[in-house]
């Protein structure tokens, strides 16, 4: 979804410093618990469902990480986070980590000291209207409303691509996800604009999807990932490497359906062999068990299982694996080795 630009940099870094971030490892495994920071409600992503249980794409890496940690998937209190607050959160120690669709930029990276532990989706921003506008591009909105969620680096693209095309716009700041899509369906604003994936999840959610389309223009790079605080180089690794589990575990074939047999028998490539623990020393040099990242794929299942669950083209959402294929297939989902 959304990304903020860098308000308050020095309250964040401040508090980042303060937040004693080393030995999140340690404090998670004595809490018995991970603190994840998540939307405040995006379906496919990150939300609760009919019985108040977080599921969702983002919501698959807190598993993943807490299974990595304790050994239980469930082992997560989610805490939702708006565009504005989920830095502070981070910065603070009231989270481990952040899996909020947060853009990877430079300024999150080094100015509000933050550490991007990969991408687990790579996407644009975009635009959403009612199909009875009748405009089929971006640069048709001339004059047009826009509702915009602040503390994003959507609003920084919004203004760049407006001022590029020399077109104006009126912004209609919104504080969350649900105001946004509450405001566009009452009319208070011509335009939705926000991450493409992040607006086809919202559109799903309508009573009359048809109604509503996607602009072709993508107006941005935003890669999206999990990311957790500087100063805590193992924490870090930590979550880097359950996220390159997930990735390596659908490269390799393993998945939820298969991974008890395939660690059972240790038969398995030497690769594959690494990665579940049944052969070298991965799990100890990371300070978890040997059965870590076995733990961590047997929750939800490998990246491309996790993706086609909660955002692929048999959901409501639809999302094709685009950009986000496995780099087999032409794709930017890249894992390191596991060696």
């Amino acid at each position: 979804m959304n990304k903020s630009v860098f308000f308050g940099a020095m309250t964040v870094a401040s508090l980042a410093a303060g937040a004693a971030a080393a030995g999140t490892l340690e404090d998670v495994q004595a809490r018995g618990k991970l603190n994840c920071g998540v939307t405040t409600g995006l379906v496919g992503f990150a939300a609760p469902d009919a019985n108040g249980e977080w599921q969702g794409f983002d919501v698959a890496v807190c598993r993943a990480v807490a299974a990595a940690v304790l050994g239980d998937g469930n082992a997560v209190e989610f805490v939702p986070t708006t565009g504005k607050t989920r830095f502070t959160a981070l910065a603070s120690g009231e989270i481990d980590m952040l899996a909020r669709n947060t853009t990877w930029t430079l300024s999150r990276d080094v100015d509000l000291k933050f550490d991007f532990v990969g991408v687990n989706y790579y996407d644009g921003q975009g635009f959403m209207i009612p199909k009875e506008m009748g405009v089929a591009s971006a640069k048709d909105l001339d004059g047009a409303t826009v509702c915009i969620q602040t503390g994003t680096t959507t609003e920084l693209n919004l203004a760049d691509f407006f001022r590029a095309n020399n077109i104006s716009y009126e912004p209609v700041p919104i504080e969350t996800n649900a105001e946004g899509q509450q405001q566009y369906l009452a009319g208070a604003c011509d335009v939705y604009t926000t991450d493409a994936s992040g607006l086809a999840a919202t559109r799903a959610t309508f009573e009359s999807p048809a109604e509503h389309v996607l602009l072709p223009e993508i107006v941005s790079k935003e890669p999206l990932g999990p990311l957790v605080r500087h100063g805590d180089n193992e924490w870090g690794d930590v979550v880097r490497w359950t996220l390159n589990a997930l990735i390596t575990a659908e490269e390799l074939g393993v998945t939820s359906a298969n991974i008890a047999e395939m660690s059972a028998s240790a038969g398995g490539s030497p690769e594959i062999n690494r990665l579940l623990g049944t052969e070298g020393t991965l799990g100890e040099m990371l300070g978890l068990s040997a059965s870590w990242s076995k733990d961590a794929i047997a929750v939800s299942g490998n990246y491309g299982e996790i993706f086609a669950k909660n955002i692929g083209e048999e959901t409501p959402i639809g999302l094709a694996r685009g950009l986000n294929a496995q780099w087999t297939d032409g794709g930017l989902i890249y894992s390191p080795p596991f060696r």
